[in-house]
């Protein structure tokens, strides 16, 4: 048995980190029967930004990509990124559109659910949890990894046993913005596998240029999986890089098992590729450097140039030292939530609002409202009184899981959607995405009329009348 295992990430993370989740089925297929033959824990092959990717920009299928994976990858489980109750989109859904997704998603098959909320609050994730069980899945529980006063070992070892109480079958400590520095990493791995008995794995990105050193210590730890892409689409915003961590574990107790001959097949694969991404626009070569703001600021990579964006679009770049130094304090403001999707948009998006209007909450978004409000559930800390009064005014906060507030939803979209649907699944991607669902729906139908009515003129001149 190999002392540590591995997922790859190259089918999901690697690329919706480095190509915004550019990579086409099609160029995925030919390379799929390799993947399934290097013994990998997993592949994590969907969920994240992969479905929305599918629709928006791609014309795909999410749920035929899906599919067409299962049936070339025959023997390595297939994982997939759930956002709790907001599933793949970013708001939160009704609990019969959680539990019919996660139905589907092990349907046609997913193995391993990874299921995370961005405030870590457990009331957000059970509804996918019990519905997972249900289908016979795997759950992978999430702790979102970042840093403030509030979040230390103790609290992070306190949710991942609240997590196995509430039914994980592993836990995963994702750390999307790549702040975990490798001592830290092994006193977390540490202190989490005494209090657990289930498996743990370890998620980061290598933004912050410490990502292989983490993954070292969080093994001498005790860590049971980690997540690594394929050396052409690892490095920079993406996992820390298959090859080389196999090749340091080999002939050591922690050794992997897997074949370098085998990874060097599937790189070579993947090498012109990445050529023709680059050379594409696609991906851009200041993703894969080190940007060490991310633990200066302790801010994920992506949400810097993000506020480089906004901040360009308002005249209003020399303001981005200000905006840098007002996140930290938006956030704690916020309660100190884990800046991932969504909250990282919103203390971001918040902060560069203060900035640009000279007043802190001067002008407040409507997502701002909402964190506040308790619509995505609740924060590490309470928000203070005076920032509510600053934001929401009198209204009164949400206190109950948000999602008990929301009604049934799935007989009422079927409704909406009924002249689309050409498989059950559909009422989801509409669920999720109205409008770019519907929009993909007419594509899909444009695209099969063409190729019936190619048909009949291939019959009529094959049979003149």
């Amino acid at each position: 048995m190999p002392k540590v295992k591995i997922t790859e990430t190259v089918l999901r993370d690697a690329h919706q980190s480095l190509i915004a989740t550019r990579m086409t089925t099609e160029e995925m297929l030919p390379i799929l029967d390799e993947l399934d033959k290097v013994g990998y824990h997993s592949l994590e092959a969907w969920g994240g930004a992969t479905f929305d990717a599918c629709l928006r920009f791609l014309n795909e299928d999410p749920w035929e990509r899906l599919r067409t994976i299962r049936k070339a990858v025959k023997n390595t489980k297939l994982q997939m990124l759930f956002r709790g109750q907001n599933i793949l989109g970013y708001k939160h859904y009704a609990d019969d559109v959680v539990e019919y997704f996660v139905q589907k998603s092990i349907a046609n098959g997913i193995d391993i659910l990874r299921i995370f909320d961005a405030l870590n609050d457990i009331r957000n994730l059970q509804t996918a949890i019990n519905a997972c069980k249900k289908e016979g899945g795997h759950v992978q529980a999430t702790v979102c990894y970042t840093i403030s006063p509030v979040h230390t070992v103790d609290s992070f070892v306190k949710l991942s046993k609240q997590l196995e109480d509430n039914g994980a079958d592993s836990i995963c400590i994702k750390d999307m913005a790549g702040l975990l520095t490798p001592y830290a990493a092994y006193d977390l791995v540490k202190s989490m596998k005494k209090a657990v008995k289930i498996p743990i794995q370890l998620h980061t990105h290598y933004t912050s240029g410490v990502a292989s050193m983490a993954y070292l210590k969080a093994i001498e730890a005790g860590v049971d999986v980690v997540d690594t892409a394929i050396s052409p689409m690892a490095l920079g915003t993406a996992q820390p890089p298959t090859e080389p961590l196999v090749a340091t574990l080999q002939g050591t107790e922690y050794d992997t098992g897997l074949d370098l001959k085998q990874l060097s097949k599937i790189a070579d694969y993947f090498k012109p590729l990445r050529e023709k991404y680059i050379e594409s626009g696609l991906m851009d070569p200041k993703v894969m450097g080190v940007d060490i703001n991310t633990l200066l600021y302790q801010i994920p990579g992506g949400m810097i140039s993000n506020l480089v964006s906004q901040l360009k679009q308002q005249n209003k770049a020399d303001k981005f030292d200000e905006v840098l130094r007002e996140v930290p304090r938006v956030r704690e403001d916020f309660g100190f939530p884990p800046l991932v999707t969504p909250s990282s948009q919103i203390v971001g998006t918040q902060a560069v609002l203060n900035v640009i209007m000279g007043e802190r909450y001067k002008m407040v978004s409507k997502e701002s409202k909402a964190l506040v409000k308790g619509e995505y559930g609740k924060t590490a800390v309470p928000i203070s009184d005076e920032i509510k009064k600053k934001i929401i005014g009198d209204e009164e906060q949400i206190t109950c899981r948000p999602a008990d507030l929301i009604e049934p939803e799935l007989d009422k979209l079927r409704g909406e959607i009924k002249e689309f649907m050409e498989q059950d699944e559909d009422v989801l991607s509409y669920a999720l995405f109205p409008q770019v669902a519907l929009k993909f729906f007419e594509f899909r139908r444009a695209q099969k009329y063409k190729i019936d009515g190619d048909m009949v003129d291939m019959e009529q001149k094959t049979h003149p009348i």
